[in-house]
């Protein structure tokens, strides 16, 4: 559906890394939006950028709980800790916001007629064998294992929000992100580009789990919100994967971190936490005939445009410490 410009749009999760972004891609296209972030996860600092915007509004609260911004044209789903060193931080909050947070965000785009757009991701399809992953594979999941707060939360997301599309007429859409980094990724959230880049410029040893050749397929948060963008205008209600179908192994990603930060670094070799996917790559034929989408930034280019960024955390922290600030 088209979104009105005179209504509001409605994100969740606005402060987070994605949810950031997508604000920002918004109100450029001329949109107004209202950001909710409980700020578990998210940061203010996501959304300096967007401080003196008359358009954008922001609400601190938690979607676990009820909540009312007016009337909204638009929904995007977005708040949800990210990150394994968060959902494990944040396990039993993880599951409510996949379950009570997504339910109070489904009611507001019934409410109001609105369009929905939840993000979902790549997890659930767990550790997959079926390769590259297509939206018809059922997924291979643990559903008690550490990761499972996580995938679950999700899982139950994707029902859910196909059971209001389902009976109650609700115009959803459902989007499976993988692996996703650029600029406001956190530097201390434990992903991989976020943990290479930050080890490799303090001169630490880069550290891989297990052999390293397991794979991932890392997309450049502009092309994921170009692919978001555009799935949520589009007339598909099930699954589609947004994701970069480059696949690269663990090692060849610190490879590359090491060549673009110019790091003198080592490769440090630690066990392979539980539940760990061996291989994940999107199947994005069903974006590129639905939506006419597909990523355009290479992870050489993606890192070097995300360099300064991080550069950028290291120096604030360090002026933090300096300072005594925590």
């Amino acid at each position: 559906m088209e979104i009105s410009r005179t209504q509001s749009i409605l994100v969740t999760g606005a402060a987070g890394f994605l949810g950031s972004h997508l604000c920002q891609a918004l109100l450029a296209e001329g949109h107004s939006v209202v950001g909710v972030d409980n700020l578990s996860t998210g940061r203010m600092a996501n959304l300096a950028e967007l401080s003196g915007e008359s358009r954008f509004d922001f609400v601190e609260t938690d979607i676990c709980q009820p909540f009312d911004v007016g009337k909204v044209g638009y929904v995007f789903n977005f708040a949800s800790p990210a990150s394994p060193a968060d959902y494990a931080r944040l396990g039993p909050e993880t599951l409510y916001v996949g379950s009570y947070g997504t339910r109070h965000a489904l009611e507001i785009a019934r409410r109001h007629a609105a369009g929905f757009l939840h993000a979902s991701t790549s997890e659930c399809y767990g550790d997959p064998d079926v390769h590259p992953q297509n939206e018809s594979y059922w997924g291979r999941v643990n559903p008690i294992g550490p990761r499972s707060v996580y995938d679950e939360a999700k899982r139950f997301s994707e029902a859910l929000v196909m059971a209001f599309h389902r009976y109650h007429g609700v115009d959803t859409h459902l989007v499976r992100i993988f692996n996703t980094y650029g600029p406001r990724l956190q530097p201390t959230d434990g992903r991989v580009i976020s943990n290479f880049m930050i080890q490799a410029l303090l001169g630490e040893d880069l550290t891989v789990y297990g052999d390293g050749r397991q794979t991932r397929s890392f997309c450049f948060v502009s092309d994921l919100i170009d692919g978001i963008l555009r799935l949520s205008r589009s007339s598909e209600h099930l699954p589609v994967n947004i994701g970069n179908p480059e696949e690269w192994t663990i090692l060849e990603c610190a490879r590359e971190v090491l060549a673009v930060t110019g790091s003198q670094s080592k490769i440090r070799y630690e066990p392979l936490p539980q539940d760990d996917p061996m291989q994940r790559c999107p199947d994005i034929s069903k974006a590129k005939r639905l939506l006419g989408w597909e990523p355009k930034i290479a992870l050489r280019r993606g890192l070097e445009l995300s360099l300064p960024y991080f550069r950028s955390s290291l120096a604030q922290a360090g002026r933090h410490a300096r300072s005594g600030q925590s």
